[in-house]
């Protein structure tokens, strides 16, 4: 009973000091309230002489009511003339009042040309899938804009090397806008238009300041920011990066971009059933090089490599592929790098000269050597490593509203307990909408990323899938890897202590992907390799009924 008492009194002093505040307070109070009346006022003035494309008619009428509002109260108070009646009637109106001025001044500031309350850098995928993100959350129209180099709305990057080349029905914008490449909506400028978000397109920044939260174009605009999304992702690393001399011909061609992907296209026209040479073994060569086998070329491909893929395929798996793509008509070689490319006086390359050397005729050549993230201009501002903006969970930065996403992120994987940065697409979706959540999250407990790695790629009649880590001790291969056969299907576990790390499928369909995709995210001990071997794929789905069973 006595606590009870002594509760209830707490809570009466409570009211009673905080009404005691409202009257010691009262004329300091009145006075800033005055102040950012005048200063809302100001701003409304501003906004209405540059006619501002990005005004708020709902933020105009809420800051010409707070002003009515703060006049009717300087009225009232010279009315009653009696100082504490004026603190009885206002003193708890003035300090809300206040409040909402703040965020009146505060919402005010990003209706100014160039001035955004969340801006996007980069417009690749993670960029579109962010907009899209930011629209479900409840973004306000001139709120959100992206600033990209590129001349088009964001698009799935990965059609330039799985669709654009296709001789025959090849993907071409607007197709393929994000966020169709996971089954979503697709976004056509129109759309951010109607959603009040600014494309800020063609557009080149040379300078960030991320204490001023400032960045200034090419052309020296500056835009100002409120939360800075730096989705900068991956350019290409080019020959000349090496040393060789002559890759600034114009037939010696990279894949970045939609422009790079038109290119290639007019390139493959105008030397039909010419020699094409690819560099590089990795994602790029092999999409590349099925590409244009595809398109009648007579395709050389040279990599230093003792096989294809090396930072994810094993030496058998790669030879499954090499041997598929010998039977295609390509030529590999392998275990050399191109030490110069020869032009002619056209300024065409019609050599490709080798390490070990070799010389190979070429009508063009398509480089696919790597890429590195685009950080250069963070560069002392943030904390990295390993080539990527260091991140946590939510991918915040070291700099307060300033966060990373996509392939700059060096971001903590939890399934393995460690930082990793990853360049594929799924991340850069996934990562995109995970910053978005946290920043809308408005003070509400937003769970970290946690992230499975997962690759895929499509060549001829071939399409194989990845999920997991490839560490490990052992490696278990099943299934039919003959290439020569119709329709081969195989794959491969990777082993480490005892547990199943990481999973590899060729020729799987949907159900089987996903077997595959639940079993390396839930890392089973694995006590008979002989068994798991025999197995195979089926070892993924008595998993799934085990798990079943478990949880019934």
């Amino acid at each position: 009973m006595g606590q009870f008492i002594c509760s209830r009194m707490a809570g009466i002093w409570d009211r009673i000091d905080q009404k005691l505040k409202y009257y010691r307070d009262f004329d300091e109070n009145l006075g800033v309230l005055q102040r950012l009346a005048r200063e809302l006022s100001i701003q409304l003035e501003e906004l209405e002489e540059r006619s501002s494309s990005k005004r708020s008619e709902e933020w105009e009428e809420k800051v010409e009511e707070l002003i009515e509002e703060v006049e009717d109260i300087e009225k009232s108070i010279r009315k009653w003339k009696v100082f504490t009646v004026a603190v009885y009637l206002y003193g708890r109106v003035v300090v809300e009042k206040i409040d909402e001025a703040k965020e009146l001044l505060e919402e005010g500031k990003y209706y100014f040309p160039n001035c955004f309350k969340y801006l996007i850098l980069g417009g690749g995928v993670a960029a579109g899938y962010a907009a899209r993100e930011f629209v479900r959350r409840g973004v306000k129209p001139g709120e959100l804009g992206i600033i990209s180099e590129e001349s088009v709305a964001p698009y799935e990057r990965p059609a330039l090397s799985k669709g654009c080349l296709f001789p025959r029905n090849a993907a071409k914008l607007p197709q393929f806008h994000v966020c169709v490449g996971s089954g979503g909506e697709r976004l056509e400028p129109s759309w951010y238009e109607e959603k009040g978000i600014e494309l800020i397109l063609s557009t080149k920044i040379v300078k960030a300041a991320l204490n001023s939260k400032t960045l200034t174009s090419e052309d020296g605009t500056i835009f100002k920011f409120g939360t800075l999304i730096i989705a900068t992702g991956s350019g290409v690393v080019k020959l000349s990066d090496f040393g060789v001399k002559g890759d600034q011909a114009k037939n010696v061609l990279y894949l970045r971009n939609v422009k790079d992907a038109d290119k290639i296209v007019e390139a493959m026209r105008g030397k039909k059933n010419g020699k094409a040479v690819v560099v590089g073994g990795g994602y790029i060569g092999l999409e590349v090089g099925a590409a244009l086998r595809l398109n009648n070329l007579n395709v050389t491909m040279v990599y230093p490599d003792p096989y294809c893929m090396p930072r994810l395929f094993t030496k058998e798996i790669a030879e499954f592929y090499e041997r598929y793509y010998t039977l295609k008509g390509i030529k590999l070689i392998k275990e050399t790098s191109v030490i110069e490319l020869e032009a002619d006086p056209t300024g065409e390359v019609k050599k490709v000269k080798l390490k070990n050397g070799r010389e190979l005729e070429a009508d063009m050549v398509v480089v696919g050597v790597g890429a590195r993230p685009v950080t250069r201009l963070f560069q002392g501002q943030l904390e990295m490593n390993k080539g990527g903006i260091k991140t946590d969970g939510l991918f915040k930065t070291s700099v307060n509203g300033v966060y990373a996403i996509g392939d700059v992120a060096w971001f903590p994987m939890k399934i393995y307990n460690e930082l990793r940065r990853v360049e594929h697409v799924d991340h850069a979706r996934k990562s995109a909408m995970k910053a978005v959540e946290a920043i809308m999250a408005e003070g509400k407990v937003v769970e970290e990323y946690d992230y499975l790695p997962y690759f895929y790629s499509r060549v001829f009649d071939l399409s194989w899938q990845f999920y997991g880590d490839n560490i490990g001790e052992t490696t278990v291969l099943f299934g039919n890897r003959n290439p020569a056969t119709k329709k081969p299907k195989f794959g491969c576990y990777w082993i480490k202590d005892g547990k199943i790390m990481g999973a590899f499928l060729e020729g799987g369909d949907a159900e089987e992907n996903k077997a595959i995709q639940n079993l390396t995210w839930h890392q089973p001990n694995v006590d008979d390799l002989r068994e798991l071997k025999e197995k195979g794929l089926s070892f993924a789905f008595k998993f799934m009924d085990f798990q079943r069973t478990q949880a019934v």
